[in-house]
């Protein structure tokens, strides 16, 4: 399901991108399309955001992929990087940052500000659940940002969970807990 989800969402995200007239050989001869024309990269933050990257990728085979390491502390929800691997010239590419939940928009905000500091003007955030202070958080800190979600949920619980959510995507998609 959240393959499908994942790639529903992205098209929808690069919708409005700029495309040029292409030609492909098909087994009966050739047709004309339309590709993205501009340098799309994806990068997912780990770990749940793997989860997301292979229907991402199916869609958007040329895209290059950096990934972001960010980490919630359950007690305080307060993330933590600890791995940042990017492309290079994320200045003249689409971003397409994608990470299944947004919770508090505490990661999404570090990890846009990540990609912004490694010169990435043009990203959007793609999820799969969102909750509504996330949105405020991420929203407050990025003016402009588009998100793209599939749901916005009720709230956050006392531990800053998405409710009624989906739990942790990570552990549910590796069955880890």
């Amino acid at each position: 399901m959240s393959n499908r989800l994942a790639l529903m969402l992205v098209a929808e995200a690069t919708r409005d991108l700029p495309r040029r007239v292409d030609t492909v050989q098909t087994p009966l001869g050739a047709a004309d399309g339309h590709r993205i024309d501009g340098d799309i990269v994806v990068v997912p933050v780990l770990r749940a955001g793997l989860g997301m990257l292979d229907p991402v990728l199916t869609l958007l085979p040329q895209a290059r992929v950096g990934h972001l390491g960010l980490q919630r502390d359950e007690a305080t929800a307060i993330a933590s990087q600890y791995y940042v691997r990017l492309p290079a010239h994320l200045e003249r590419s689409y971003v397409l940052m994608i990470d299944p939940m947004l919770a508090t928009g505490g990661s999404a905000a570090a990890g846009l500000e990540v990609l912004s500091r490694a010169g990435a003007a043009n990203i959007r955030l793609v999820c799969v659940v969102a909750a509504p202070e996330g949105i405020v958080h991420v929203e407050n800190r990025r003016p402009g940002l588009t998100i793209y979600t599939a749901a916005i949920d009720a709230s956050l619980d006392a531990r800053k969970f998405i409710v009624p959510g989906l739990g942790d995507f990570g552990d549910r998609l590796y069955g880890t807990h």
